[in-house]
Formats: C-alpha cells, sequence, structure tokens
C-alpha cells in the first residue's frame, strides 16, 4: 500500500544492547543518510556528557543509518533528542538567514515581492 501506514516502515527505531544501561543505544534512521547524519553527530558531539557518537550507511544501496550514542549517566535517548532540537534550531536560523538575504537582494535589485513560498 503505496503511501499509507501499512506501506511505511518506522522512520526511528532504538536498539538497546542492555536494558539496564539506558546511556548506551543504536538508533536506525530509515529514509536517512549521510545528510542528517554528519550534523546531528556534530550537534551531538557537542555535548560534553556523550563519549562517543557516530553513525554509518548500512550499505549505500540501504536508505538507512545506524547512529549510535554511549553517554556518561544520562539518558542516551535525551541526549539523541537535544541534538536533533539544536539542529532545528540551527536549520531554522539558517533558512532565517538565507530568505532575508534573498529578500533583501530582490528589494535592492527591483524584483518585487518576497521570496517564493512554494
Amino acid at each position: 500500500m503505496e503511501g499509507g501506514v501499512e506501506g511505511r516502515q518506522r522512520c526511528l527505531s532504538a536498539i538497546q544492547s542492555d536494558v539496564d544501561d539506558d546511556t548506551c543505544v543504536t538508533f536506525v534512521l530509515n529514509g536517512e543518510d549521510h545528510t542528517l547524519g554528519n550534523p546531528l553527530r556534530y550537534m551531538v558531539m557537542k555535548n560534553p556528557d556523550v563519549d562517543f557518537c557516530g553513525y554509518s550507511v548500512t550499505h549505500p544501496s540501504e536508505d538507512k543509518i545506524n547512529f549510535r550514542i554511549q553517554t556518561r549517566g544520562i539518558p542516551a535517548v535525551d541526549t539523541f533528542r537535544r541534538g536533533l532540537c539544536e539542529l532545528t534550531t540551527v536549520c531554522e536560523h539558517i533558512l532565517a538567514a538565507f530568505e532575508a538575504s534573498v529578500n533583501t537582494y530582490n528589494t535592492s535589485h527591483g524584483i518585487a515581492g518576497p521570496m517564493d513560498q512554494s
């Protein structure tokens, strides 16, 4: 069933090697590649409580990455969530700066209207 919930894989799942240890988790992100993996790894590694963070593309023909986090004392899920939130904030800032620059350019060159949002 194309487009239906039954036809889609979950976009995120977590694999915990030890059920009693929530500081070491591998997240499987379906439908993602280096475009998300590398900047997310960078954002997570900025956290001083992170011992290790890395990702791998399982195979070039597969559309998923394995994203591993090991922390010191805090749950890896919280660190993952924080990294996603920080990356979202950075992306929103970049988009706002880009749109402002385009609008400034358009205004200075007599191009009517704001940047097309379609």
